[in-house]
Order: C-alpha cells, then sequence, then structure tokens
C-alpha cells in the first residue's frame, strides 16, 4: 500500500484533534475529487513499519482525540488489508481514541458480507471503525455547510450504535 499524506494534527476530518492518513488507490474516480492524486494506487510513498510507527507514535499525545482514514480509497481491498493491522493496533494501545473512515463506497451496499468491496478483513476493520463518512461525493450535491462531509448524500455514521442496533445510526444530520 502507498499513501499520499500524513497530517500530524488535524481538525477538519473527524472531531477533535486528529493524526490522518491519506491512502493512495481508488476506483471511485469521483468527480470533483479534492485529490485526483491519490486514485493511482502507487503515488505517494510506500507505507512500512517505519510509517506505521511514526502514526502510532503522534497518538501518543494526550491531546490527539484519534486516527482518520481517508484517501484514496481505504477500503480498497488492498488498502483494508493493510489498515486492518493499524486500526487493530491502535484500538490496544489507545482504547480511548476514535477511529474515523471515509470512505466512497456506501457502508449498506459495499460494504456488508457478500457485497462488492467486502473482503476477508473487511468486517474486523468496521468493528474497529467508531465513525464511518459514506458514499461518493457528488458534484452537482456539493453543500460547503456540511459538517465532515463534502455532498449531501454522504452520510456520516455512528458503527458503535449501527453494529449494536442492527439498522444504520448516523452519528449528525
Amino acid at each position: 500500500m502507498h499513501y499520499g499524506n500524513i497530517k500530524e494534527l488535524d481538525v477538519a476530518d473527524g472531531e477533535g484533534i486528529r493524526v490522518t492518513l491519506f491512502v493512495s488507490g481508488c476506483t471511485n474516480h469521483c468527480e470533483g475529487c479534492f485529490q485526483p492524486a491519490t486514485w493511482d494506487f502507487s503515488f505517494g510513498r510506500e507505507y512500512t513499519e517505519e510509517t506505521e510507527t511514526k502514526i502510532l507514535t503522534l497518538l501518543d499525545r494526550p491531546f490527539v482525540d484519534g486516527l482518520t482514514l481517508l484517501g484514496g480509497e481505504p477500503f480498497e481491498p488492498s488498502n483494508q488489508r493493510v489498515l486492518v493491522g493499524l486500526c487493530r493496533k491502535v484500538k490496544e494501545r489507545f482504547p480511548e481514541k476514535t477511529i474515523w473512515a471515509y470512505t466512497g463506497f456506501v457502508y449498506d451496499r459495499d460494504l456488508l458480507p457478500g457485497q462488492r468491496k467486502h473482503t476477508e478483513v473487511t468486517e474486523e476493520m468496521l468493528s474497529l471503525i467508531d465513525i464511518l463518512v459514506d458514499g461518493p461525493f457528488v458534484l452537482d450535491k456539493r453543500n460547503l455547510a456540511l459538517s465532515f462531509r463534502g455532498s449531501e448524500n454522504q452520510r456520516v455514521l455512528d458503527l458503535r450504535k449501527t453494529r449494536e442496533s442492527g439498522a444504520i445510526v448516523l452519528y449528525m444530520e
């Protein structure tokens, strides 16, 4: 897996102060995407053990609220297989910190068992994510007044409550 950037102190991509990993590779190719360079799976730098250590070190600060994964596309199958390990380590070392993820895929159409982007690690990855912003960016539905999303079709899902209830629970409207 490759990544385009790591933001050490991000306040735009989730609540609080976050460490944000922008992964490379995306097959969605949304019109108006703010990072089309990350569509290329080879964009940026290779994700290594040193990269992971850097992210975990950045998270080990009391004022950091958690990790955000975006891209590119964290739920491309090849990215999931790497990111699940990072998510596992974050939850083991920092159980009080939240994990947010952004995906252009739709949770209940693309990521559940039997769906097109579900892999052998998808369920575990979803179980480690607290908040999922799902849905493709749609240029005609762009709305700069929305919190934590760019277009009106996107949802901010509370995955913990969604898992508990068995139905989609929005984190915010």
